[in-house]
């Protein structure tokens, strides 16, 4: 029975619960929200040792991390490494995407220590086994894809990208309209240059109702994913995306009444003054489902600080109402990540759902902001480093030029505003 299943007979399960509490919202607000689709929980019914996950309306804004392996590089070791960095930096999921090496291996050893959920993209596998086998990516067995979903739930991935979405129609209106970019996303140009090639629809629209099946037994989370989303600010929110959105809003429906989760993945590269604009746009297609997005990122021309043009993007979209956030490390367009990549790219994304959640109203999210303006006008360093988004840092910041008993910073010293200002406030009160 899934979680949704439960909702619509008004039982409200332990998963629901643990989500409510770590919020700090009614069971019946976690309980509508996951009968109507505005809420998942994403945790696969056979993987009960991590705490359950609320990703959506009125929750707070969720962090994903994206690690994994690529041909150049494949160490297991250091994808665990990862995955700890991640979570210990505050990630609430984190994505597997390897591409090299043993993969099914990375994968089980990082459901076996992960305490998050954890997302895969099963396409990855399935062009990778094709490889394998001597023949190109357009020869992939349909039959395998979903061998591979059913295998990848079995061993308890809380949440899959499908790319469900990119379908004839939609390859269609891309070559139609044109892009500077084309398809950037890679699960999404697999699909269509397998489409193309064979002349046959995507094997996950044709047979959607099996995908759903798959993901009902396990209660798995389908993460309907955006492979047309754009790859540069020129073609955001054009026709390609705008055809694959509507589908990805028919395909929430389907899997909904079917009992099955379903979040929706957006873009991708935005241009700042479109960005609620295409929040607003999806909450409208898909119901309220949530929505989760990759940054987005605001300008092209930043590689090595795609973590910061990212964090400016989903700031702005988690505050229009984006629920879950891809983090982007200073990597992104230039290398796979390594160790310090991870972290800046979970802080980033952090700042930016903090932010979010202050402009949404989520509860309890302006109180951490009021604590630490009040250790600040007590010149409280130590209470200031502890409620840091990352103490560490603060903390080598602030040793780096003061003594530690010092009660000002370098920056102002002796003219520091709220010593002075709080002296002689104290003053007049005494007159």
């Amino acid at each position: 029975m899934t979680q949704i299943l439960e909702a619509r007979k008004g039982n409200i399960t332990p998963e629901m619960e643990a989500v409510a509490r770590a919020e700090g919202v009614s069971f019946d607000h976690v309980l509508d929200g996951v009968a109507n689709g505005t809420i998942v929980i994403t945790r696969n019914a056979v993987h009960t040792t991590i705490a359950p996950l609320g990703i959506g309306k009125g929750l707070r804004t969720k962090i994903n991390a994206n690690i994994g392996t690529s041909k150049d590089r494949m160490s297991i070791p250091d994808e665990i490494e990862k995955l700890k960095m991640a979570v210990s930096s505050g990630a609430d999921a984190v994505m597997d995407l390897s591409t090299g090496g043993p993969i099914i291996e990375i994968r089980k050893e990082i459901l076996n220590q992960s305490t998050v959920a954890i997302g895969t993209v099963p396409i990855y596998q399935a062009a990778v086994e094709t490889v394998e086998q001597g023949k190109s990516i357009v020869q992939m067995d349909p039959e395998l894809l979903f061998r591979v979903i059913e295998e990848q739930a079995a061993e308890g991935v809380d949440f899959i990208t499908v790319h469900c979405g990119v379908t004839r129609e939609s390859i269609e209106r891309l070559k139609r309209q044109g892009r500077i970019m084309d398809v950037v996303s890679r699960g999404g140009a697999f699909h269509l240059e397998w489409i193309v090639c064979n002349d046959v629809e995507n094997p996950l629209y044709a047979q959607y109702d099996r995908l759903v099946e798959i993901a009902r037994k396990y209660d798995l989370t389908l993460s309907l994913g955006d492979g047309m989303r754009p790859g540069c600010l020129a073609d955001a929110t054009d026709r390609a995306q705008i055809e694959e959105l509507i589908t990805l809003g028919e395909l929430r429906d389907i899997a909904l009444d079917a009992g099955v989760q379903v979040m929706i993945e957006g873009p991708g590269h935005v241009p700042i003054n479109q960005v609620e604009t295409n929040i607003k746009i999806q909450k409208e297609l898909c119901k309220g489902a949530p929505f989760y997005v990759l940054g987005p990122l605001v300008t092209d021309v930043a590689p090595g600080y795609d973590h910061i043009t990212s964090a400016i993007g989903g700031a702005i979209a988690g505050a229009a109402g984006a629920d879950f956030l891809c983090y982007v490390t200073p990597s992104e367009h230039l290398r796979l990540p390594d160790l310090e990549d991870v972290r800046e790219g979970v802080i980033a994304s952090r700042i930016a759902a903090h932010a979010a959640d202050i402009a949404k109203g989520v509860k309890g999210a302006m109180d951490w902001d009021r604590e630490m303006a009040r250790r600040r006008k007590a010149l409280d360093w130590k209470g200031q480093i502890e409620l840091s988004i990352n103490p560490e840092r603060a903390r080598k910041l602030r040793e780096s030029s003061l003594p530690r008993e010092s009660d000002v910073c370098s920056m102002c010293g002796e003219f520091c505003s709220m010593k002075g200002v709080s002296k002689y406030l104290k003053k007049e009160k005494t007159r």
